[in-house]
């Protein structure tokens, strides 16, 4: 089975982590933890920010609040799916005495997110209405 499909199974059933390798010292496990819950922050921010622009810029171009809007609520839903995705490999990796697995995504969320803040600068500067 790919390496994705195990993974995936396993965001459902988190105690069969506790198969792999042996049992890491607690506090390398909540930091993992941690570090997951950072990320649904980062999501849930990204998703009420893409309902702000929506709710909140009626005044700017149907196009542009839209556009901007699914952008956010877009980079949230990645961001969540990556944060359980992301705390599966981990925590596998510090069970196995692996090293931690590199990510671009937030390479990725970070240019997402700064496009929509230059667009939106742009709209403010501009003062594009609808």
């Amino acid at each position: 089975m790919s390496e994705f499909v195990t993974n995936i199974r396993l965001w459902f059933a988190p105690e069969q982590v506790r198969d792999e390798g042996g049992t890491p010292d607690y506090r390398f496990s909540l930091a993992n933890e941690r570090t997951f819950l950072a990320w649904l922050r980062t999501a849930l921010a990204l998703i009420g920010g893409g309902f702000a622009v929506d709710q909140f810029l009626p005044d700017l171009r149907w196009a542009w609040r839209v556009g901007l809007a699914l952008a956010l609520l877009g980079a949230g839903v990645l961001c969540s799916l990556r944060a359980v995705n992301h705390w599966v490999r981990c925590e596998r990796a510090i069970r196995r005495g692996e090293d931690l697995p590199a990510s671009r995504f937030p390479v990725l969320l970070s240019l997402v997110v700064a496009v929509v803040a230059v667009a939106m600068v742009v709209v403010v500067l501009a003062g594009w209405a609808g």
